[in-house]
């Protein structure tokens, strides 16, 4: 009977490409991460993940394309993590931000992966999300869905417009109060 013997590669090599792979993508991977999970908190804890994933494999020389590698085993930790939650509740997926404003974007941008009652849900945001930006001035609309759908900054927005700073804060804030009222609803509901 021939026993196999597997080759591993030594172990300083296998720390040095580690560390540069590290180097090279752990930037990258957050930036990848950061929007799709609600704070930076579970975007580290995902990273780490995948770093100790990474480290764990016995050749990482086999790993033809690393990056690719990286990306996809860090979108299976980012889907992990939503299946993982304890409740099937939507309401987890709602939350308000530091700042008090209702942040549903979060939602609306999640991967459909997640599961049909959150596609319903995202559907069903968007229906009453644009029927709420139809009922807002001109300029109010644009400067939000700039802003919040076009990840622009405002001062960006000021600049492209040629308006004060101030001004742009201003529509920022009356949109955000009107979406807020129109979309609470929404919210009460699914508290419920």
């Amino acid at each position: 009977m021939e026993v196999v013997e597997k080759i591993t590669m030594p172990q300083k090599e296998k720390e040095s490409i580690i560390s540069q792979t590290v180097s090279s993508y752990g930037g990258k991977l957050m930036s990848y991460i950061r929007p799709k999970v609600k704070n930076t908190e579970d975007a580290e804890d995902i990273l780490q993940e995948v770093w100790y994933q990474f480290s764990s494999l016995t050749n990482l020389s086999e790993i033809v394309n690393v990056g690719g590698w990286l990306y996809r085993v860090t979108a299976n930790k980012i889907t992990d993590r939503y299946r993982k939650k304890k409740t099937e509740n939507l309401e987890d997926f709602v939350y308000e931000d530091e700042d008090g404003s209702f942040s549903i974007k979060d939602i609306l941008l999640m991967d459909e992966s997640a599961g049909p009652e959150v596609k319903m849900f995202q559907d069903e945001i968007w229906k009453k999300l644009f029927e709420a930006l139809d009922e807002l001035p001109e300029k109010q609309r644009l400067v939000y869905v700039e802003n919040e759908l076009n990840d622009k900054t405002l001062q960006e927005i000021a600049d492209e417009q040629g308006e004060n700073i101030k001004t742009i804060i201003s529509r920022k804030n009356y949109a955000v109060k009107h979406l807020r009222n129109r979309l609470r609803k929404l919210y009460e509901d699914l508290k419920s």
